[in-house]
């Protein structure tokens, strides 16, 4: 599991940071990519990466500014011409499927997948066997959503060393025994619970779309691996922040800290801040919660 920013600037794209697109690469727990937005020129920013777009099989849409969605109908675009033919899930607010239909339409682009379209409201909008996907809804000016990926708790480890003492000697019976409740070896029941290690907790990972400081998103993002946070302005700029509906990268950090989550990844930064700013952004918030790091264009934080 990886994060792969693609793009990390607000508002507007400048020399050093494309808008908003992040991708949460899961190539060996699913075969696939989901992307969280879809600013302008992603599909540029994808070709500097390792990220195949037919591979991308979701994508998550926070809200419908233009920084987050004005690349989204190339990218479709692109996808069908590249020899995509898997269908693709679209989820975001109330109107992104009316966005999408339309911009379609009217520039005569016909794709050669299908698309489901999911018009989210706050709880559960999605799960399978592997994991569960949550969104919450952020104080933006427009409707905003988070979104929290968890994955399911998996079995431990088998305790080889106790199957060997029962005269259990390795081979395909231990793959049996992982995958089955009870198995049969030379007419003594093997019951999979007695020879499995503690359960290992399924990993977490929320990225919030743009939204004021809410202290109530503790409880959503409660013990997250990474948690990636917008930081649009300094903690010098609170009053603006809470005027244009964004956060400060101290306030990133108080929810961080306060919901006791492992990683803290800042984003959407505002252009006004150059190369030289960025220690000084970072520092502002490791000062409440030191695991913080502070996301460019291409980076990427694997989620262990």
């Amino acid at each position: 599991m990886n994060l792969y920013f693609l793009g990390t600037g607000a508002g507007v794209p400048s020399k050093k940071r494309n808008v908003t697109s992040i991708a949460l690469q899961m190539l060996q727990e699913r075969g696939s990519t989901w992307l969280f937005d879809c600013g302008e020129a992603t599909q540029h920013q994808i070709l500097h990466t390792n990220i195949r777009p037919r591979r991308i099989e979701k994508i998550f849409i926070t809200h419908l500014h233009g920084d987050h969605i004005f690349g989204l109908p190339g990218f479709l675009g692109s996808r069908s011409f590249q020899g995509g033919d898997s269908s693709l899930a679209i989820y975001g607010p109330k109107g992104i499927q009316a966005y999408v239909e339309t911009a379609l339409a009217i520039s005569g682009t016909n794709l050669t997948y299908g698309l489901e379209f999911y018009e989210v409201e706050e709880g559960i909008i999605y799960e399978d066997d592997y994991c569960t996907v949550s969104c919450h809804k952020l104080d933006h000016v427009i409707a905003s959503f988070g979104y929290c990926i968890q994955e399911h708790d998996k079995p431990g480890e088998l305790l080889v060393d106790k199957l060997k003492a029962q005269g259990v000697p390795p081979g395909p019976i231990y793959q049996q025994i992982k995958e089955q409740p009870a198995v049969t070896f030379e007419g003594k029941v093997l019951h999979r619970e007695e020879y499995l290690g503690e359960r290992k907790s399924g990993r977490k990972v929320c990225i919030l779309g743009d939204t004021r400081y809410m202290s109530k998103l503790k409880d959503f993002v409660k013990d997250a691996d990474v948690l990636v946070h917008e930081a649009t302005f300094s903690k010098n700029e609170t009053n603006l922040a809470y005027n244009y509906f964004h956060s400060t990268t101290q306030q990133a950090a108080q929810l961080a800290s306060d919901a006791n989550v492992k990683e803290l990844i800042l984003t959407h930064i505002s252009s006004r801040y150059q190369d030289d700013d960025l220690e000084g952004l970072v520092s502002e918030a490791r000062e409440q919660f030191p695991n913080t790091n502070i996301a460019t264009d291409l980076s990427q934080f694997p989620v262990s």
